[in-house]
């Protein structure tokens, strides 16, 4: 019998079958061929291509499986996470966009028999969040890439310092409402900075009023008195912060500043050990010599912490508005997660100021 002709159903048919997807039974991952029925995929395991590859397989199958199975697990994890990023999602979802692809790396050629062996793999190794439900397992990409964790926890320090800022301006307020009461002030102390010190200092700023005698003039020049110098240091205090907030950088790297490794990709070995700073690079970046051993190594700022040594000791702040001055650590504050300084050198040597954790370090 002739073959079909060309616009016959028959062969309109058999192109349609081609171009879909066939059964995985009858695909050959080391010849990357798929068969469309029983029979064809006999003939195919009895070609001569295909005992060639089996030859070649058979002296080392390790390598092939170990190379199949990375590419299914990259190609997969891509699919994920340029899919749906880090959104929690069903297995079943992503394994059926992902074999929508022709050309894709079957699982059968691959360590893991089936998805859910592959899918308890990616939770045990870290790359995905995973859990069963009555519905199946579920999967959730995990974004590891540098500059994304760089981003969340800038975004976390940040955050960080706002409310720092926030809840001192607080404690400010409640301080001076606290003297107003004592000394029955005629007026409260109305925030009208409430626009930056936030709702929490709003809260703290309500008091009660009492009248005063107006024969004692000498008590109500004094109480209006207190109530100006109370406002003025309102005022000194925001004009600090605004001044504070204008100096602040991202990057607080400097050279000859002792730091403590805390990322655990080094190991063990370097992992909550003390280095000192040789050299900063593009700013946020530095070659360090560890205390211990000795080796120099080159970390970002993310990856090291700043070192609070104990009181009396000689420190350098690394940002706000005393930048590089040298100070001297008299006391720490843990519940504010600050410390007492006194400067040591510039133009306000001798003064003592409040600084937090991360903005100061302890001179090599």
């Amino acid at each position: 019998m002739g073959k079909a002709d060309f616009l016959s159903p028959k062969a309109i048919a058999n192109r349609i079958k081609s171009k879909g997807l066939q059964k995985l039974r009858w695909y050959c991952q080391m010849c990357q061929k798929q068969c469309r029925d029983e029979n064809g995929f006999k003939c195919h395991c009895m070609s001569e291509s295909h005992q060639r590859q089996l030859l070649l397989a058979s002296e080392d199958p390790n390598k092939f499986m170990d190379y199949f199975s990375d590419e299914f697990k990259s190609e997969f994890l891509e699919l994920l996470r340029r899919r749906f990023g880090t959104k929690r999602v069903h297995n079943n979802i992503i394994y059926n966009e992902y074999i929508s692809d022709r050309e894709h790396v079957h699982m059968n050629s691959t360590q893991w028999e089936t998805l859910t062996d592959f899918t308890k793999w990616l939770g045990r190794e870290g790359f995905c969040k995973v859990d069963e439900t009555p519905k199946g397992w579920y999967i959730q990409y995990i974004d590891r890439d540098p500059e994304t964790i760089r981003h969340q926890e800038e975004q976390a320090r940040r955050k960080k310092q706002e409310l720092d800022d926030e809840e001192r301006s607080a404690k400010f307020i409640e301080e001076q409402v606290r003297r107003g009461r004592d000394s029955k002030e005629t007026e409260v102390i109305v925030s009208s900075f409430s626009s930056v010190l936030g709702a929490s200092a709003l809260k703290a700023s309500t008091s009660s009023t009492k009248r005063k005698d107006p024969s004692s003039g000498s008590d109500s020049s004094r109480a209006e008195k207190k109530k100006k110098s109370a406002l003025e240091e309102i005022k000194e205090m925001e004009e600090k912060r605004r001044m504070k907030q204008s100096v602040r950088t991202d990057y607080w790297l400097r050279p000859d500043i002792v730091v403590k490794v805390v990322t655990k990709r080094l190991g063990e070995k370097y992992h909550k050990k003390k280095a000192v700073v040789m050299e900063v690079k593009d700013r946020y970046g530095a070659v360090v010599k560890m205390v211990d051993s000795g080796d120099k190594l080159k970390l970002d700022q993310n990856h090291v912490e700043t070192v609070i040594p104990a009181p009396g000791k000689r420190v350098v702040i690394l940002n706000g508005p005393h930048r590089d001055t040298e100070a001297v650590l008299e006391g720490i504050d843990e519940k504010n997660f600050s410390a007492s300084l006194t400067l040591d050198s510039g133009q306000q040597k001798g003064k003592r100021v409040d600084i937090a954790y991360e903005d100061f370090s302890k001179l090599a």
